[in-house]
């Protein structure tokens, strides 16, 4: 018997319009597995997460009472004309999952606070509740005169209260101290009013030589060098303290406090690129003498359960910690024991299992942090929910990738929707249902090209069906190295004691499973040398107005062409300066803020959203006013810049970069926050090309790459090699090995099963010797 319930079978997309999309419209099958192809920049993300995913959050939302609605992010609705039969939807990203310093693999899971728990009840000798075994909470303690109200009349008590945290004290939970070296925070021989602090962004033209001056605490123009011990301690080390400048109240702070503040209570890594390399130059970091690293108080390390500390279990590999949790024979906490079991089991599961529970979040990849999102849903009772996954195949070897396509697949079977952002062939080929998007990028896409089964568009003739079977071949010949960088020793995280020579002036791909120690040895013992350039995912630092123009240093030679052919200054040229339209400040929206309803941007009616002043846009270059430049892609722009009427030379060798990329469909005033992993570091690595390194060092470059683009990106590593440069590739694409000069293959697994070189030679040799799995599934690749 069917009932009307069982029609609504289908998500119905019409009209759909976000970004480049073109009045697209789709039906896709509920409680099936579809996959979203085509090439980089053709929609795919605009449909499934731009639209799909984020209206089902908005109408979510939108189900929570005003006051709930007032503390969320507020979500516009897309521009679609019907969504229909939407679920609950689940996105898994490739976000990073934030750089605080004391956030971990086991806080971001929680799989700390089950832990804390266990210990806190079956811990010997005990030491108090779950806080006690907790490094992000400190112990505090209390107490003084109360004065209450009983019965009409007033009542005085002595009160106290005492929290025991687990955080040790020296460290504040982070398990480092931090020591500084005074000759890189001030020059001795200088005044302040000469300058004197190296600290970025401390000019003694703005607030702070105001606040310095209206300190009263030193005389600023004599020599730092003279300053008696008490002038010396108040510009380090005074504690905050409030002072009155031209009548304002302000605060003073020395300059170690203020840096602690604000410069140390962020993750090194998620640091701006000039903060990041002040902070490593003026500031030693060592692990913690009271805690030796664990973060916690003695007392949390001293209590344990079967000879372990909780410290220690946290240092433990994952797959290793499951067996241990599966040890603990006591009734009482068996509830707690299985749930912990059940934790641990899905990380295994999803190929994790070689990480511990102290490894901070700010080092995993992006590939890692999307996975440990998959985990808290691997054993979820929910059915009938939308799952929204972004290139899930990211950081997985070959062999990875059956483990995760037997996950995606489980959640298929639970009665779940499973949408997959995806470029590799072996997890197009488990789709039920495929949607292919292009025919090409940015405004040359944007529409459906194909809709039906994997055989469907195999035969299909769309440029992902043309080269969904595409095998790279291995080179004829190999180029021969002209040196070697030497690493001898290497032992960070799992490597054993490695020595390897990477070779110079060739194509070196460094291969192995997730979790191998490829990203050690590579970023630990090569990344840091003078003359390497490493070019990684993570994420670029700037405000909504940073966009490909302003950050590769486009906009800079196209500003100053404006300014020489109209005979004014090149700042009129920005929308971030003189040029900016006085209503939207340059923005090219104007905000309002509509308390606990969504805040509306709309389109600023002077400007018309093109940013700049009326004025400005009378200036042409080429037949273009500067807003059409910033509307144009990286390839019309090319045109544009290398024509007679508008030619700019140095516009064009940017501009060549990035289209050598494979971002020539980008725009250049689209904000860089909408760029994806494997874009951000395309457009680092267009950046960095013209300058002085020797050595590039890329992790995965592939990422984000259709399977058409992956040949250009090939054919740019060459140029490089060609023109004299060494480049290291972290790589799992096996075309990318097929490619390559030299291999060296980590493994023989992940974690403490890892850290050893297999393999070193060339990829014909590691296809004949195909005894790794990298060898294996090479072999099988290219179809020898």
């Amino acid at each position: 018997m069917t009932t009307p319930a069982d029609s609504h079978d289908l998500i119905r997309v019409e009209g759909a319009r976000e970004n480049n999309l073109k009045d697209v419209s789709v039906e896709l099958p509920k409680r099936r597995l579809t996959v979203f192809t085509g090439v980089s920049g053709s929609g795919k993300s605009s449909l499934v997460f731009a639209t799909i995913a984020a209206e089902s959050q908005r109408m979510i939302n939108e189900t929570y009472s005003a006051f709930l609605q007032g503390m969320m992010p507020s979500l516009g609705r897309p521009d679609v004309d019907v969504l229909e039969g939407l679920t609950t939807a689940i996105v898994v990203d490739q976000d990073p999952m934030g750089a605080n310093p004391r956030s971990t693999v086991g806080t971001a899971t929680d799989v700390n606070a089950t832990l804390r728990i266990l210990f806190s009840k079956l811990g010997d000798p005990w030491i108090g509740g779950p806080k006690a075994f907790a490094f992000n909470i400190p112990s505090v303690s209390g107490g003084g005169a109360v004065t209450t109200t009983k019965g009409g009349r007033q009542v005085k008590e002595r009160k106290s209260f005492s929290i025991t945290g687990g955080m040790c004290p020296r460290c504040e939970g982070t398990g480092k101290v931090s020591d500084f070296d005074l000759d890189e925070l001030y020059d001795s021989e200088l005044s302040l009013a000469g300058g004197a602090i190296k600290v970025p962004g401390y000019s003694m033209d703005g607030w702070y030589g105001r606040i310095f001056s209206g300190s009263g605490y030193f005389d600023m123009d004599k020599p730092v060098k003279d300053f008696t011990k008490r002038e010396l301690d108040d510009l380090l080390y005074r504690e905050g303290t409030k002072i009155k400048v031209e009548g304002i109240n302000l605060t003073y702070e020395g300059l170690i406090p203020k840096i602690q503040k604000s410069m140390l209570s962020k993750d090194v890594e998620a640091m701006q690129p000039h903060i990041r390399a002040f902070v490593e130059r003026a500031i030693v970091f060592q692990t913690c003498p009271e805690c030796d690293g664990t973060r916690l108080t003695e007392g949390a390390r001293s209590s344990r359960i079967n000879g372990k500390s909780i410290a220690d279990v946290c240092q433990m590999q994952i797959s290793d910690l499951t067996e241990w949790v599966v040890s603990i024979d006591e009734p009482s906490v068996t509830p707690l024991v299985t749930q912990l079991r059940h934790q641990l089991e899905s990380f295994v599961d999803i190929g994790l299992g070689y990480l511990s529970l102290d490894r901070p979040t700010g080092t995993l990849s992006g590939g890692e942090a999307q996975r440990i999102k998959m985990i808290r849903h691997l054993g979820s009772a929910l059915t009938d929910v939308t799952y929204v996954f972004d290139e899930p195949s990211i950081g997985l070897h070959p062999h990875d990738i059956q483990r995760m396509n037997r996950l995606l697949l489980q959640l298929r079977d639970k009665g779940n929707t499973v949408l997959v952002v995806e470029h590799k062939p072996e997890m197009i080929a488990i789709a039920d249902h495929v949607v292919d998007l292009g025919p090409r990028a940015g405004s040359k896409g944007g529409e459906i090209c194909f809709e039906g089964t994997v055989d469907g568009l195999r035969v299909s003739h769309t440029l992902t069906g043309r080269h969904l079977d595409d095998r790279a071949q291995l080179k004829p010949s190999v180029r021969t190295a002209t040196g070697a960088l030497e690493i001898r020793g290497a032992s960070e995280n799992n490597l054993k004691a490695v020595d390897v020579d990477i070779p110079t002036g060739v194509l070196t791909v460094v291969t192995g499973v997730a979790g191998s120690g490829k990203s050690s040895l590579i970023h630990g013992h090569v990344s840091g040398r003078d003359g390497v350039i490493a070019v990684d995912q993570s994420a670029i630092k700037g405000s909504r107005r940073s966009n490909p123009a302003t950050y590769t240093g486009l906009l800079e030679p196209i500003r100053k062409a404006f300014a020489k052919a109209s005979g004014v200054k090149p700042a009129l040229f920005s929308p971030n300066s003189e040029g900016a339209c006085p209503t939207c400040k340059g923005a090219g929206v104007i905000f309002t803020e509509l308390g606990f309803m969504n805040t509306v941007s709309n389109v600023c009616e002077d400007c018309e959203g093109r940013r700049f002043d009326s004025a400005v846009l009378e200036y042409t270059l080429g037949g273009k006013d500067i807003a059409e430049v910033l509307q144009m892609s990286v390839d019309d722009a090319l045109a544009h810049f290398s024509s007679s009427e508008a030619k700019v030379p140095a516009a064009v060798k940017i501009l060549k970069n990035l289209t050598d990329v494979g971002l020539g469909y980008l725009t250049l005033g689209q904000p860089l926050t909408a760029l994806s992993g494997g874009e951000r570091q395309r457009i680092k690595l267009a950046t960095q090309m013209a300058g002085k390194g020797e050595v590039y060092v890329l992790d995965e470059p592939t990422t984000g790459l259709h399977l058409a683009d992956v040949e250009q990106l090939l054919g740019l590593l060459d140029q490089l090699v060609d023109s004299g440069k060494t480049v290291i590739v972290i790589e799992h694409h096996q075309a990318v090995m097929a490619h390559a000069d030299w291999v060296i293959d980590l493994g023989p697994g992940a974690g403490h099963d890892g850290g050893r070189v297999v393999f070193e030679g060339t990829p014909a040799d590691l296809v004949a010797d195909a005894s790794t799995l990298t060898g294996q599934h090479l072999k099988e690749y290219i179809g020898a």
